[in-house]
């Protein structure tokens, strides 16, 4: 495996690939990212990851200067995956000046759920997304549902600018009992892991209901969230929104059985987990 930080040596040596196929990443790598670069081989070649943790997204309250940060065993991880090209640039290799243009996404996406909790997140996402895509010029990026609303988010910038990548979809990466493998797992104490399964079993929950045909959104909602906040979870949202927008189904398309995915954003201790699931 090729470890690479200068984008003009990136483009040399990717120089001539036409189905290169790139899984971006923050690094601290688990097994949910292994599963991207296994899903990233079965549509392209050669792999490109990419490691870099993104100043652009991280508010002034969040944990950039904290956020774990393991590249030796990323590496040794990777090159067992069989990654050609390890993008590893440093922040003035990716900024060389201050980053002054940035892509802003839609304020009905880009503003609701994470957006409303983290101020200016996606925004610092998908412009490091896009400069990434200019580094790398993929033919396909695989992207995990586990942050759902970035899937979409980076999926309908790539078909409003018609960039030349097509977006995969990688199914959620779980332990045995059902959390989302997430780098930020590693802040949970021992007691908070042993509790951290109920985000998903509260999802579960509220994904039964409406296939049982309970469609008061609000009371269902609330109720999951009670429930978190009964066993010392701080949640920010717990929400059902429609697939297509992430906007909130109306009573028709309740009725229509409008696809659906219940998304939720809480913490539990020091550490907030994401985690979504499609009805």
């Amino acid at each position: 495996m090729k470890i690479i930080s200068s984008i003009d040596d990136l483009r040399d040596q990717l120089r001539g690939q036409l189905r290169t196929a790139f899984v971006p990443t923050m690094g601290n790598l688990h097994d949910g990212h292994l599963s991207l670069m296994r899903l990233a081989k079965k549509h392209g070649d050669p792999i490109v990851a990419s490691i870099f943790v993104n100043r652009l997204q991280f508010g002034p309250n969040e944990d950039f200067d904290k956020y774990p940060r393991t590249f030796a065993a990323d590496v040794e991880k990777l090159e067992k995956e069989g990654v050609y090209v390890l993008f590893a640039p440093t922040e003035k290799d990716l900024y060389p000046e201050q980053q002054e243009f940035r892509v802003q996404p839609p304020e009905n996406l880009g503003n609701t759920l994470e957006g409303e909790f983290r101020p200016g997140f996606f925004t610092g996402v998908t412009t490091v997304v896009l400069k990434l895509f200019s580094c790398v010029q993929p033919s396909v990026s695989v992207f995990g549902k586990k942050d759902y609303q970035q899937l979409m988010i980076v999926r309908n910038m790539c078909r409003q600018f018609a960039l030349p990548t097509e977006i995969i979809a990688a199914e959620t990466f779980r332990a045995d009992d059902g959390l989302a493998l997430s780098s930020r797992n590693m802040y949970l104490s021992p007691q908070e892991r042993a509790e951290a399964p109920r985000l998903a079993q509260v999802l579960n929950a509220v994904a039964a209901e409406v296939r049982a045909g309970h469609l008061d959104v609000s009371m269902l909602e609330q109720k999951a969230m009670t429930e978190l906040a009964a066993h010392g979870w701080q949640p920010d949202y717990i929400s059902i929104r429609r697939r297509a927008d992430l906007q909130p189904p109306s009573a028709g398309d309740l009725h229509r059985g409008e696809l659906l995915v219940v998304l939720a954003a809480a913490r539990l201790g020091v550490t907030r987990l994401i985690d979504n699931l499609e009805i």
